[in-house]
């Protein structure tokens, strides 16, 4: 079919949206903490409350798509994440955050099942290495500028002096000891914006591939009766739960051991963690044309652990830097875990990966039990959970046997099966 360049622009500025809200929770967690009298334990159920959704919708949502097609549940998916930022925005409480961000989740994970596929139609086959890797390093870019939108704008409403313009109007919506809560006055606008810029587009029709089309209940329980299918499930759960694990307790832990600012500094080491995993990302990709999979894994994954163990241990300029780099070297973990896994089966592609994107619902464990354990030992011994998660993500470099191995190219440029 024709390629449709204005679909493709519309599928990047998706994930840059779904990037922009997902990734901000970290900041927010001290200042949550802070307002509403939180233990880290409560603080953790934050976090699962987006990620659950994840799990609730992502199968329902694949299983809709055939009925409903993309552009209603594009459209439904932002109506969903609107209300529940409108909720929030509103009702400033804990009990409201909770479903706020199980709302705006589940909007979320509505929105991941469709722009795939509909990235590949819209994009070209040929072309789907290339507009795949691009919406990934949007996706990075929005979450490196949250962060750095959080602090702006509640350095900005600390500062204002009533002169006029948005900020200004802002301190009519939000409680003066809740400057954050305008983050989700801007997150309203923009799903509001999206809803309408989708309802004015015009969709192209998308043919699901047999790999893309969600199974039947038959298909679910002959994949979970493969160990291997297990074993890759339970590394992707590792890696987001490492991933969100981290972002969502560096602030605070900046905070708690080495007292710095969570609006400021934190929230910038926030950002720079995302923006160095999508650094790491890009590094990645030449690596993966010279050097095995597995083998890029298990050197990354080292290196993580190195530098979480600098960040946990070091003095307050080393934590500064070394947090950050451990998302540098996370940034090849989930590409790697979901191209093995898939490798790792001869059917039933699609199913297996509506699995991994479930799978997603480790951000909605880890957390909380950083926070349990960082309320009886402290967050640093909290923390140490995420050796354990880091150290399965390791053995997956060993154990995994795909049935097809990335091609790498020699140094006489030969491409090679390794």
């Amino acid at each position: 079919m024709k390629r449709n360049y204005y679909i493709v622009a519309l599928i990047m500025l998706v994930f840059f949206v779904i990037s922009f809200l997902t990734n901000v929770i970290g900041p927010l967690i001290p200042d949550i903490i802070k307002v509403f009298n939180l233990s880290y334990t409560l603080a953790g159920v934050l976090p699962l409350a987006f990620f659950i959704a994840y799990g609730v919708m992502s199968v329902p949502s694949a299983m809709m798509l055939d009925t409903f097609k993309e552009k209603k549940i594009m459209v439904a998916a932002f109506i969903v994440a609107f209300l529940g930022s409108l909720l929030l925005a509103m009702v400033p409480n804990y009990m409201s955050a909770i479903v706020s961000l199980f709302l705006i989740g589940c909007g979320m994970a509505m929105l991941q099942v469709v722009i795939n596929p509909l990235l590949r139609t819209s994009g070209g086959e040929e072309n789907y290495a290339f507009t795949a890797v691009l919406a990934q390093l949007i996706f990075g870019l929005a979450s490196f500028l949250s962060p750095l939108v959080y602090s702006y704008m509640v350095k900005a409403l600390k500062e204002d002096k009533g002169n006029g313009g948005i900020i200004s109007m802002l301190h009519s919506l939000v409680p003066a000891n809740l400057p954050w809560i305008s983050l989700y006055w801007l997150f309203a606008v923009i799903c509001l914006g999206m809803v309408v810029i989708l309802v004015l587009t015009k969709f192209p029709k998308v043919e699901l591939k047999d790999d893309e089309r969600s199974g039947s209940v038959q298909t679910y329980l002959s994949l979970f009766k493969q160990p291997v299918v297990i074993m890759f499930l339970l590394a992707m759960f590792c890696y987001v739960g490492t991933e969100q694990g981290i972002a969502n307790w560096i602030s605070q832990f900046l905070n708690t051991y080495h007292g710095l600012d969570p609006q400021t500094v934190g929230a910038n080491t926030v950002a720079y963690f995302w923006g160095l995993m999508t650094a790491g990302g890009v590094v990645g990709l030449f690596l993966l044309k010279v050097i095995d999979s597995r083998k890029v894994l298990i050197a990354f994954t080292l290196l993580a652990l190195v530098c979480l163990s600098a960040g946990l241990f070091g003095p307050t300029k080393v934590a500064l830097a070394a947090f950050p780099l451990v998302g540098f070297f996370a940034s090849v973990m989930y590409p790697i875990i979901f191209s093995l896994a898939l490798n790792s089966v001869d059917k039933e592609h699609g199913s297996f990966a509506g699995l991994l994107v479930t799978a997603i619902i480790g951000g909605a464990i880890v957390p909380p039990v950083i926070g349990l354990l960082g309320d009886a030992f402290g967050l640093r011994a909290g923390m140490f959970f995420l050796y354990i998660t880091l150290g399965y993500i390791l053995s997956v470099g060993f154990w995994a046997r795909p049935l097809i191995s990335n091609k790498i190219i020699d140094i006489k440029k030969k491409v090679i099966n390794d």
